[in-house]
């Protein structure tokens, strides 16, 4: 197409152009509270709120957890029912625009995402008082936790992420970012299935299609969603680099979601990782040989998450999987070529 008659088109379409249709939090309308069901926020969202604790005593440590893209907080239910088997509370929450919460399929913001799990953080510490407090994000999820642990709260000891969202924009083509600006600035409501990309999240067949009949699980995906999170995957693959807490991060060999190539320039920047075989490492990084996008859920999540409760229990110990090794050997490869 001639340059002239590409510029014409680009002006037709943004005289066109439609906004984005956002969701923002609101202001400050009430006193934030945790309830048995679901959490205040300040704005007056409700957000709902599943835990699985461990049955009598008090808990080892607990696990704040959150969601992936058109997820909601029942992804936790196998990890959270084996994680408190194992001692730990685990509590998870719907995010703005999923699951039950408010605006289903609406876009937030990052910035709002990232502060609703700061004040959940702060909530869930002050119920168990005393007890460790982990953030566990899962894919975009975990883009988010990135974003609250950068200036986490001070009851937050630790952050797992799980194949966390970084394939921000700086990472894709050229070609895609045009595409997505141009489908965000003319038709933001478009909703997309993403049924042709053949893209398989995990080898749990059972698990996916339980996903595809939950009518709280989003079967079509907004542009203007879609672009909130791109630019919420950029600005966590940016603020890794700030990471000071204790970090594990998981990410399987198979996963076709979050591709490798930004996940573990992720992981080179974070600033407290150590490569060297045997040295002691507050930010560890584990690679699963037989993992997907879905590593909690996969066939093999309980290896997954014996090795969560293994680094909760002492994060300086090699995980029994020996996945730490495993990913220590990939990062050496990087770095020699």
């Amino acid at each position: 197409m001639p340059i002239s008659r590409l510029a014409a088109l680009l002006l037709a379409l943004l005289v066109a152009a439609c906004a984005p249709d956002l969701r923002l939090a609101g202001p400050p309308l009430a006193e934030q509270a945790l309830n048995h069901d679901h959490w205040l926020a300040a704005d007056g969202a409700r957000l709902p709120v599943r835990s699985w604790l461990p049955e009598g005593g008090r808990p080892t440590a607990v696990v704040l957890a959150l969601h992936g893209m058109n997820d909601y907080s029942n992804a936790f239910e196998g990890p959270g029912r084996f994680l408190a088997g194992k001692g730990i509370a685990v509590y998870a929450y719907d995010q703005r625009g999923f699951g039950q919460g408010p605006h289903p399929g609406y876009w937030s913001d990052a910035a709002d995402m990232a502060a609703d799990l700061r004040w959940a953080a702060r909530l869930v510490a002050a119920r168990h008082s005393g007890v460790p407090l982990y953030l566990l994000g899962e894919s975009m999820g975990g883009a988010v936790a990135i974003l609250a642990a950068a200036d986490p709260p001070p009851e937050v000891k630790g952050l797992i992420l799980s194949a966390p969202a970084v394939w921000g924009r700086s990472q894709m083509g050229s070609l895609q970012r045009l595409a997505l600006w141009l489908a965000t600035n003319t038709v933001p409501g478009w909703q997309l299935t993403g049924s042709g990309l053949r893209i398989l999240a995990s080898d749990n067949i059972e698990m996916l299609r339980a996903l595809s009949r939950d009518p709280l699980v989003l079967k079509a995906t907004r542009v203007d969603a879609i672009n909130g999170l791109v630019d919420l995957m950029e600005v966590a693959y940016t603020t890794a680099a700030r990471l000071r807490l204790p970090t594990l991060v998981l990410y399987g060999e198979r996963d076709e979601v979050i591709p490798p190539e930004p996940t573990w320039r992720m992981v080179e920047h974070l600033p407290e990782l150590r490569t060297t075989p045997g040295s002691v490492s507050p930010q560890r990084v584990a690679l699963y040989d037989k993992g997907w996008h879905m590593l909690l859920r996969d066939l093999g999540a309980e290896v997954v998450l014996s090795d969560v409760v293994a680094w909760i229990a002492d994060p300086v110990q090699p995980l029994p999987s020996g996945a730490d090794a495993r990913a220590l050997a990939e990062l050496a490869k990087r770095s020699s070529n």
